[in-house]
């Protein structure tokens, strides 16, 4: 069976699991592309790992995102919105979604394209013998 993929902030991470994929429910944070509500009247759905990851790297949700796999997708339902992406208008059930990849729990996030500076230790001087 093939998969489908979607990203989502990872906040929403408890509500996919209890109620799987249903853009009604989106408001524990904002979509990948940073919007508050909907984009479209159902789940954007990629087609492979590499359309995923573009997702991933988009990421405006303010913090770190789920990858996850989405199997038992008719594709011939999925409906095309005009700049080349898709999506599902249907809400799809949890017993059809896997976790496949989720943030390493020591990131942090930060500002996008922040850089984090490293403690420099202070050099102390050497005793003379």
């Amino acid at each position: 069976m093939t998969s489908l993929f979607h990203v989502s902030s990872a906040a929403n991470r408890g509500s996919i699991l209890a109620h799987g994929l249903d853009w009604t429910r989106m408001g524990a944070a904002p979509g990948i592309a940073g919007s508050r509500a909907p984009e479209a009247d159902g789940i954007f759905l990629c087609a492979d790992e590499f359309e995923a990851a573009m997702f991933v790297q988009m990421n405006n949700t303010g913090g770190p995102v789920d990858l996850w796999a989405v199997v038992g997708i008719d594709e011939g339902q999925l409906i095309e919105t005009g700049s080349g992406f898709s999506y599902y208008p249907v809400p799809i059930a949890p017993a059809q979604v896997t976790l496949v990849e989720r943030p390493r729990e020591d990131a942090t996030p930060g500002p996008r394209g922040a850089r984090v500076k490293k403690k420099r230790r202070k050099k102390t001087p050497r005793s003379r013998r």
